[in-house]
């Protein structure tokens, strides 16, 4: 089994993303309760889910900081426009 692409997971909307960063944290724990009591049989499990983790928070970062970047634009457009008008007003 190989690693799981970046690209999957930039396919997924925002309520899936979110819903598969728990899914993954449940499997870690899991993985977890499987090592204590020495019923593991894969190691190797543990590091693709935690490489997926980081892949789906990467992501779901990456759409939180392009929101903020949005919303500064926003602001910054209405404060432009805001000194425009009142710029004019002072003028006429």
């Amino acid at each position: 089994m190989s690693l799981p692409k970046i690209k999957e997971s930039r396919d997924l909307n925002d309520a899936e993303v979110a819903e598969q960063i728990l899914a993954v944290k449940r499997q870690l724990m899991e993985l977890r309760l499987f090592q204590a009591t020495g019923r593991m049989d894969k190691p190797h499990l543990f590091k693709h889910a935690k490489h997926r983790l980081a892949q789906l928070m990467t992501v779901e970062r990456e759409r939180q900081r392009v929101a903020e970047a949005a919303a500064v634009a926003e602001k910054l457009a209405q404060s432009i426009e805001t000194e425009q008008t009142a710029s004019t007003a002072a003028v006429s």
